[in-house]
């Protein structure tokens, strides 16, 4: 049986916002609404945190949270989730699937997870997934911190930008334009994330501050994992905060952990 292994990165010295893990959104800290909310997903055969804070740890000690040293030289998420499934303590084999789920998507919902984890379930030659949100407003298809996929009709993503994609004229953009964003939820089999870790840092990975086109520029793919537009707001930088707070007191799952 194929086994789904859950890490959560987080550091605390993010350029745009350092501490982050920590902020309390409506009085609990960031990383206990993505663990909490990850956790109402029932498919794990492991959850973990990773991290190379002394700060984060003994906050997930404290609440019980299993949790994962790291080096504090990784750049990247992926590499940092890598590093953490290979000392998990489970035996993984190289087509059991891990997750990468980012640390600043307070208002995550468990089926998103799901849906992350559809296509493995699906298809046999998916190696790599990412959850792949629509936009269907234009302030979001031109924000720079979100990042847009293009894709194939097969699903295989091609490209990830900060750039307003697929092109739109000013003013003509609307719901059904088709765009799609990045969701923080991506899944591996475990011998290709390996192998994402074997690359070198890539162009376009660094053009684009997004490590996905790692993949994209030595010819390997992801596929998408659709989702509806949901009411979900990732924390990039504290102005998002407020944003967060006001539409979280209406989230379903506030109050539920």
């Amino acid at each position: 049986m194929t086994k789904i292994i859950g890490i959560i990165p987080a550091r605390m010295g993010a350029s745009r916002f350092p501490g982050k893990p920590l902020h309390p959104i409506l009085g609990r800290p960031m990383i206990e609404h993505c663990f909490e909310r990850a956790k109402m997903f029932n498919r794990w055969d492991g959850l973990f945190l990773a991290t190379c804070d002394t700060e984060i740890r003994t906050f997930a000690e404290n609440k019980g949270y299993p949790v994962i040293m790291t080096s504090n030289s990784h750049t990247r998420a992926l590499d940092r989730v890598a590093e953490a499934a290979a000392n998990c303590g489970i035996n993984i084999s190289n087509n059991d699937i891990v997750l990468n789920v980012q640390g600043d998507e307070p208002m995550m919902h468990p089926d998103m997870i799901s849906a992350t984890v559809r296509p493995f379930d699906e298809r046999s030659d998916v190696n790599g997934t990412m959850l792949a949100m629509d936009i269907v407003d234009e302030s979001q298809f031109n924000n720079p911190d979100i990042l847009k996929i293009i894709h194939d009709l097969d699903g295989r993503v091609l490209y990830t930008s900060r750039c307003p994609i697929p092109f739109c004229k000013p003013g003509e953009f609307s719901s059904s334009h088709g765009a799609r964003r990045i969701y923080g939820i991506f899944g591996f089999r475990w011998g290709f994330l390996k192998l994402f870790t074997e690359l070198t840092e890539s162009p376009l990975e660094l053009k684009e501050a997004c490590d996905s086109n790692r993949l994209y520029d030595n010819g390997l793919h992801q596929y998408i994992a659709p989702i509806p537009y949901q009411v979900s707001f990732s924390v990039d930088s504290p102005a998002d905060l407020k944003i967060v707070e006001s539409k979280m007191e209406d989230d379903e799952l506030w109050g539920k952990y």
